[in-house]
């Protein structure tokens, strides 16, 4: 059941991703869409799910708060340490890097995968678990699809490589449910990684994807995409509950 249900969040990515590559001519509301997916999905889903799941604290601050900061760190490190190779190679000062991109998207294709296993073992716990989880999955998959597909094309990776991951991302949550047919994952680890996903994930937002959105089209109509972004995140999350 897990692996049909899953099979529903990979035609929803491919959709979400076909239709971040339909509007070109409108990109600063792309952008500002992607922007307000992306801060729903990690403040209102992946946030508290990590809260919930990695429980433990460490001197005082709650694990998953700790690898949250800890990813937004190492996603800025690491864009930054590719500019200043890109810049010793000749680049020009502001060339975004395509790497980062591709890095972005495979974080992407990792959060789906472990989309398809959080699936996977709500199943093994129940029936109703397994329906309120999948819910949740095909639902917010859609904004994966239109975030992995935007954030590989953002960084100036061709068409092709764009659609390479957003295929990837689409079949990783297929993968992820059909592992759990082979073992029963342990809630603590995945908590922590959601947490670690989510801090890399908010930088991406915050540092790049909303600052493109308004650097040529500081428009009214591409900031009400990013609240309307959140705002559908919320609506999804509340019926998943």
């Amino acid at each position: 059941m897990a692996v049909i249900v899953a099979l529903g969040a990979f035609l929803m990515t491919l959709a979400g991703g076909w239709t971040a590559q339909r509007v070109t001519d409108r990109r600063h509301l792309v952008l500002g869409l992607a922007g307000g997916l992306t801060l729903g999905v990690v403040g209102l889903d992946l946030l508290p799910e990590a809260l919930h799941a990695a429980g433990d604290e460490i001197f005082g601050v709650p694990l998953a708060l700790l690898l949250f900061v800890a990813g937004f760190l190492v996603a800025h490190v690491v864009e930054r340490l590719l500019a200043v190779r890109q810049a010793a190679h000749g680049a020009e000062d502001g060339v975004r890097v395509p790497q980062v991109g591709l890095t972005a998207a495979a974080a992407m294709v990792g959060h789906s995968l472990a989309d398809g296993v959080a699936l996977g073992a709500a199943f093994q716990i129940g029936g109703g678990m397994g329906v309120a989880v999948a819910l949740a999955v095909i639902t917010h998959d859609f904004a994966d699809g239109f975030n992995t597909y935007t954030l590989t094309s953002l960084y100036g990776n061709d068409r092709r490589k764009a659609l390479m991951m957003l295929f990837a991302d689409a079949v990783a949550p297929v993968v992820g449910a059909a592992s759990t047919l082979l073992f029963t994952l342990p809630e603590e680890p995945l908590g922590a990684y959601l947490g670690f996903f989510g801090g890399a994930l908010l930088y991406l937002a915050a540092a790049e994807i909303l600052p493109e959105a308004h650097h040529k089209h500081p428009a009214l109509s591409t900031l009400m995409c990013t609240v309307g972004g959140v705002a559908g995140i919320w609506l999804v999350v509340g019926i998943a509950e």
